[in-house]
């Protein structure tokens, strides 16, 4: 269920961004002197630097891997996940860090779009049919050279509570190149109830949405990682197989009998990001 949780004070919130300034600078400061590590320890760094950065905002990490141990160290995969704020990013992250595919505006952002660019996000511009053939290209090249590819399938930003459909387009990329798929399902939670709270909805800024994590009373992230899905079949036979693991229960239906914690009105349209 969706519930209201009392936000922590404000000075308690500045700390936390002041706290999350100074990790951030020395974490990206160090990391440009990890590509002289080999794969495995840049790696390692990235994915605690990414947990570091979740527990400085207030958010508790919970992961609940499915993948037999060996398959945790597999090179090469096509992570999807459902979408629901730029948190989602940084969760991941702590899982396997990867290449981002996200929509060319993201990198246009004040900020956010300039760490984008620091992190070699892919950028995608949605809807041109024209230039979706070399993206693919792209995202074949890279996991076929071992290296692991993130996507968010739906396209879009949702609440949490429900979930869009997935386009099959980039699943082509994992068959070409004959690379697993890794689900990911990201769910967020407040004080252990479901929250909608990191939401990147409606009117929402990187700013207003940052300002609600950090003044979270206790916002916790359960990052499930499902077994392998070998790159069998065709691109909307793995496309349908993700989503039935990562897809939430609940409907669209369901918003309408659930309080929403949002400070905004809910839109009747997913936002693309």
């Amino acid at each position: 269920m969706h519930t209201y949780v009392e936000p922590v004070s404000r000075l308690r919130a500045s700390a936390r961004v002041t706290a999350l300034v100074t990790v951030g600078l020395a974490v990206v400061t160090v990391g440009v002197l990890t590509i002289l590590l080999p794969r495995t320890a840049r790696h390692g760094y990235w994915r605690g630097s990414a947990k570091v950065a979740l527990r400085t905002m207030g958010v508790v990490l919970e992961i609940d891997d499915h993948r037999p141990p060996g398959a945790r160290r597999l090179r090469g995969a096509l992570m999807v996940a459902n979408h629901i704020s730029f948190l989602d990013i940084v969760a991941l992250a702590c899982v396997s860090p990867a290449r981002f595919v996200a929509k060319r505006e993201v990198l246009q952002m004040g900020g956010f779009g300039a760490v984008a660019k620091l992190f070699a996000v892919l950028p995608h511009r949605r809807g041109d049919l024209r230039r979706l053939r070399p993206m693919i290209d792209q995202v074949t090249e890279i996991l076929d050279a071992g290296r692991p590819v993130a996507v968010f399938p739906e396209g879009t930003t949702w609440c949490g509570t429900a979930s869009g459909t997935f386009k099959p387009a980039f699943f082509q990329s994992a068959v070409d190149a004959g690379v697993p798929v890794l689900p990911v399902r990201l769910s967020y939670t407040d004080q252990g109830h479901r929250t909608t709270m990191p939401g990147f909805l409606a009117d929402d800024t990187i700013g207003s949405t940052l300002a609600r994590i950090v003044r979270s009373r206790d916002l916790a992230v359960t990052v499930t990682v499902f077994d392998l899905l070998m790159p069998a079949g065709d691109r909307r036979h793995l496309a349908a197989l993700a989503q039935d693991l990562i897809a939430p229960v609940e409907s669209v239906a369901a918003l309408e009998e659930l309080a929403v914690d949002l400070p905004v009105r809910m839109p009747t349209e997913p936002v693309v990001v």
